[in-house]
């Protein structure tokens, strides 16, 4: 059986993810500084900023998958944040490396391209947003994954160890669907992260993919669901809040993501299968 570790599988996307591996088969270890409410496989737990942890927890493991990290920008002093994500990955992506591990999937963020957390309201220079895209965050968490992709460079050039970054939307968990009613016809709550999401459930499909695909190298890939999260289309979202952004790379006639999931569904063979409006009720309905 394979054995892949799991950091993070506490917290909010770690469920799903555990439960695809699981119902693929696998032997799951979640590593975390705490216990899942709903346990689902043994749970170690570990700071991932010792190195010495790292290595013990990641011993006898086929693949990784890292999950953990403070999840966003400005809950933790700037130079915390930062410090958190990019070692807890140096030392996951480190340590993977020394001991052999031939597959690592780790967690970068739609925050990488600066829009999230921004203060002074960045732009897109084009949608939808690709992979190619500069990442210009002005914060430590977006900065932080960045550095992450990088290391991710590094592990891999020096030891072949395939390595994919996801640059994951809004992660939304079936119960989360509930709350969509307060926000689908009011652009303005969503325009930093260009109204994106992603159901957990999708995003553990496309973990699992990435450990079973051979030969991706080193790789990032937007992780998004096919449509945004609103009840209003994706022209006259960027025509409201964004009436300055000219450059359509794709068609946008519908309620089309503004967050290119192209790449990931060429590279994996992933399709997102879960649609806010199969859960929500809308004007249409």
């Amino acid at each position: 059986m394979v054995k892949v570790v799991i950091t993070g599988g506490s917290g909010l996307l770690g469920p799903s993810v555990i439960q695809e591996f699981l119902d693929h088969d696998y032997e799951v270890v979640n590593v975390d500084q705490k216990h899942p409410e709903d346990p689902k496989c043994r749970t170690i737990i570990t700071d991932l900023t010792n190195l010495g942890e790292v290595y013990g927890v990641l011993e006898d493991a086929d693949a990784v998958v890292h999950l953990a990290a403070i999840p966003v920008a400005y809950s933790h002093p700037n130079e915390v944040t930062f410090q958190n994500n990019a070692m807890s990955t140096y030392n996951i992506l480190e340590a993977a490396g020394r001991l052999g591990i031939k597959k690592a999937v780790i967690t970068s963020s739609e925050s990488s391209y600066g829009f999230v957390f921004s203060n002074q309201d960045l732009q897109p220079l084009y949608v939808p947003i690709d992979e190619e895209h500069p990442q210009m965050p002005e914060d430590s968490y977006g900065l932080s994954k960045i550095v992450n992709e990088k290391t991710a460079e590094m592990v891999h050039q020096r030891t072949g160890m395939q390595v994919v970054s996801m640059r994951v939307g809004n992660v939304i968990t079936p119960k989360m669907y509930e709350n969509f009613p307060e926000f689908i016809h009011k652009p303005e709550l969503r325009k930093p992260i260009l109204w994106s999401y992603i159901d957990a459930r999708d995003a553990g499909a496309a973990y699992r993919l990435a450990v079973e695909k051979d030969g991706l190298g080193t790789v990032a890939l937007n992780i998004a669901a096919d449509n945004t999260s609103m009840d209003i289309k994706s022209e006259e979202l960027m025509t409201t809040c964004f009436p300055n952004v000219a450059d359509f790379r794709e068609p946008i006639e519908g309620y089309e993501t503004l967050l290119s999931n192209k790449k990931a569904k060429e590279v994996l063979g992933w399709q997102p299968v879960h649609n806010w409006r199969d859960y929500v009720k809308t004007n249409d309905k």
